[in-house]
């Protein structure tokens, strides 16, 4: 890991920071690992970290004292209080990281909707920008720590008061063996709504889960992934 070089001057970074003893305890770290790292896929500190070391302000580069992080962290190790700072802290991004991964996600949910919306009154999908107008109309947020899929029916729900609006969804069955099923839950959860909800004596988990319809592939490709190609399905119905 290269050392930073910091101006005199404050700098735009990447920073987590914790308030302890009425002072703040920050780190620098790269955005898009932190974003792996809350969503459990990595779990190396220092993966996410830009520098090894402990700031009381890191865009001047003023490092905190070894003495200091003793007496109110009870170490002095820099891993551990940098954990514990990832863990607990407040994670900011700068404007411009903000704004660019803003606009990705939203692009992505835009694209999502375009593909399994719906005018109910003529079974047509909506152009692009009707919806992208009226997301603007709603005041819709976009959640920076939520993927894009998570986000879509509840962004849905907020445009029809403004735009008669309805996804194309499906039912599918699903059948996760035993020794994947744990970690299969949070996968079929972040895709669709879990319907019927049943763990069978050998220890697998059927379920039946309504998933936007557009996101059957990517949904059955994250599961066989999970699965090493394990995993059963058949569609219940589409409505």
């Amino acid at each position: 890991m290269k050392p930073i070089a910091f101006d005199k001057e404050k700098i735009a970074i990447n920073v987590a920071k914790i308030k302890k003893g009425g002072e703040n305890f920050e780190v620098v770290i790269n955005p898009d690992k932190i974003m792996e790292y809350k969503k459990k896929k990595i779990s190396d500190v220092r993966e996410v970290l830009m520098s090894e070391k402990i700031f009381y302000e890191a865009r001047r580069g003023l490092e905190a004292s070894h003495e200091h992080m003793k007496s109110l962290f009870n170490t002095d190790d820099a891993l551990a209080v940098a954990k514990l700072i990832l863990d607990e802290g407040e994670i900011q991004f700068t404007q411009e990281y903000r704004e660019q991964k803003r606009k990705e996600k939203k692009n992505r949910i835009i694209d999502i909707i375009v593909r399994n919306a719906e005018d109910p009154r003529t079974g047509f999908p909506h152009p692009r920008t009707r919806i992208e107008n009226a997301i603007e109309e709603a005041k819709v947020k976009i959640d920076d720590f939520k993927e894009a899929e998570d986000q879509v029916s509840n962004i849905v729900a907020a445009l029809k008061p403004i735009l008669p609006i309805k996804l194309a969804v499906r039912e599918l069955q699903v059948k996760i063996p035993a020794q994947y099923s744990g970690k299969a839950y949070s996968t079929v959860e972040r895709f669709g709504k879990i319907l019927i909800d049943n763990w069978l004596s050998d220890g697998s988990w059927l379920c039946t889960v309504e998933i936007p319809a557009g996101l059957q592939n990517e949904f059955f490709d994250a599961l066989n992934k999970l699965t090493h190609g394990s995993v059963e399905s058949k569609l219940v119905r589409e409505k």
